[in-house]
């Protein structure tokens, strides 16, 4: 239909097939078809060859609260008749976790943030380096340095020349659970090391942590190629 509007409105196959960005024969052929009173023809739903399974793997899936692996959700899945690759299955799995969690989510909302309130840290790596990166979550500045490692005292430096930097503390610094700076788990609260809290003591500010294994709840703390999002670019805010 829009190929067939498309015509009526400038009447050439060729300005038809601009506006709709295909062919000029293409449109001459469904331009013949409607003249000539017959209807386009209906494609035909192309089927996977892991349909046979997919209740199954959402069912499980369901079952596992979005846990189980594709590896080892594999055997079951070729006893119940899936005779595909192992790639395929990997791919039908991830789109039954990506639906169960779209609706089994943790009651998120939007962030909403404020100028100098968060800052996210997190460490990614290019090659054989180690990459250190911060993002004011409100103003979207960025922080990015290279090391060798991810140890504690690496760590606290990078934050210490940021902040230095940015010319302020910002009030909470958003971390995932990484090891140089976790001293432990309890009631699924992290426990700071003993270094990092008087680093943060010194500086000002409180830490905060992500979810365990809940890539959502880190929001803009992500590896580097992700770290900073695109968006809307405002005015960096004073950090207070």
């Amino acid at each position: 239909m829009d190929v067939i509007a498309a015509y009526q409105l400038v009447g050439t196959y060729r300005g038809a097939a601009v506006m709709c960005g295909t062919t000029h024969k293409t449109v001459k052929r469904i331009i013949e078809r409607a003249e000539a009173g017959g209807k386009p023809p209906v494609r035909k739903v192309r089927e996977h060859n892991y349909d046979s399974v997919a209740v199954l793997v959402a069912d499980r899936v369901a079952a596992t609260a979005g846990r189980i692996s594709a590896k080892r959700l594999l055997p079951a899945a070729k006893a119940a008749g899936y005779g595909g690759s192992a790639r395929n299955f990997r791919r039908l799995v991830a789109k039954a976790k990506k639906v169960w969690r779209r609706d089994h989510h943790r009651g998120r909302r939007p962030a909403v943030w404020t100028p100098g309130e968060i800052l996210a840290i997190d460490w990614g790596s290019v090659g054989g380096l180690r990459v250190f990166c911060a993002v004011l979550a409100w103003s979207r500045v960025r922080f990015v340095r290279f090391a060798d490692n991810e140890r504690s005292e690496t760590t606290l430096g990078m934050l210490a020349e940021c902040f230095e930097e940015l010319g302020g503390v910002p009030k909470v610094v958003l971390t995932d659970r990484m090891g140089c700076l976790k001293g432990g788990v309890v009631a699924n609260k992290v426990v700071p090391t003993a270094d990092y809290v008087r680093f943060a003591a010194h500086y000002g500010f409180r830490p905060d942590w992500c979810e365990a294994a809940d890539p959502e709840s880190k929001g803009i703390a992500r590896e580097p190629g992700r770290l900073c999002q695109t968006g809307p670019h405002r005015r960096a805010g004073p950090v207070r």
